[in-house]
């Protein structure tokens, strides 16, 4: 039986399109380049870029963004 807590592939993959959406709003308001957005946030300057790669976020690392950018944003 598969596990209901953890979302399928492409959930996940739904889940970073509209992650890195709301991440690149975030940037291109000015706040932070995409480097110090990822040092702050994950402790990873990679992060955004890796996004952007086609990196695929785990849904706690999902939760943690968008808790910041509802705190910054």
């Amino acid at each position: 039986m598969e596990d209901m807590c953890v979302p399928s592939r492409s959930v996940r993959g739904t889940l970073k399109v509209y992650l890195l959406r709301d991440v690149e709003r975030f940037l291109n308001a000015g706040n932070f380049s995409a480097a110090r957005f990822g040092r702050e946030v994950m402790g990873d300057p990679r992060f955004v870029f890796d996004l952007r790669r086609g990196r695929e976020p785990r849904p706690q690392t999902v939760e943690k963004v968008k808790a910041y950018l509802e705190i910054a944003g």
